[in-house]
């Protein structure tokens, strides 16, 4: 669709969950073109050689290929929800840092060879300080959702798939429910339709 963003997502990916959150709940109309990872289209990879998801093609030509850029894009066109305001940068730097590591080290251990059960020890812990925050408001960004909440949830919801039944018996209850709260959102619902892939020719 020529006049409008582009974006190249792959529906599974957290980075691409929460870039097509914000792009939605700003209302930004985009021509979304769902990407097989194993065949990723030429168009992509002239845009962002880097080959990772979510790519946004700006109608200038333009191009962002980071996760959390996009979301401040997006939300600096419209913000309705006044995300912006109660991000919290150190706090979503830590989770995309410290956090992603003990994340793909505990899904992924037999890639790494390591432990996971010190990885989900220590992904744990933190989710014990987010559990805190908890203590004092419904999300981390204070009484209403807010970007903090979206960049960090896709992660949570992907440590909690690990293990359900553990994550269920031993992950903090405040953790616990926002991320209910947060999966069972019409927002987050949205963001998950399923499309067909693109290819090559099409719009």
């Amino acid at each position: 669709m020529p006049g409008i963003p582009i974006l190249y997502s792959f529906r599974r990916c957290p980075y691409a969950m929460r870039a097509r959150m914000a792009l939605l709940v700003s209302g930004t109309i985009y021509a979304h073109r769902e990407v097989e990872l194993r065949d990723k289209p030429a168009a992509m990879l002239a845009a962002s050689p880097k080959g990772t998801v979510p790519v946004l093609v700006l109608a200038d030509g333009a191009v962002i290929d980071e996760s959390i850029d996009i979301m401040h894009w997006a939300l600096s066109q419209h913000d309705p929800e006044d995300w912006l305001p109660r991000a919290d940068a150190a706090l979503v730097a830590k989770f995309d840092g410290a956090f992603k590591h003990h994340l793909d080290r505990y899904k992924y251990a037999g890639r790494y060879d390591v432990d996971p059960l010190m990885h989900r020890a220590a992904g744990l812990a933190m989710l014990a300080e987010l559990d805190e925050r908890l203590k004092e408001q419904d999300y981390l960004g204070g009484a209403t959702r807010g970007f903090s909440d979206m960049a960090l949830f896709p992660f949570i919801r992907q440590f909690a798939g690990v293990d359900a039944e553990w994550f269920a018996a031993y992950a903090p209850q405040r953790v616990r429910h926002w991320l209910v709260i947060m999966v069972t959102s019409d927002l987050f619902g949205q963001a998950m339709i399923r499309i067909a892939p693109w290819a090559e020719g099409q719009g």
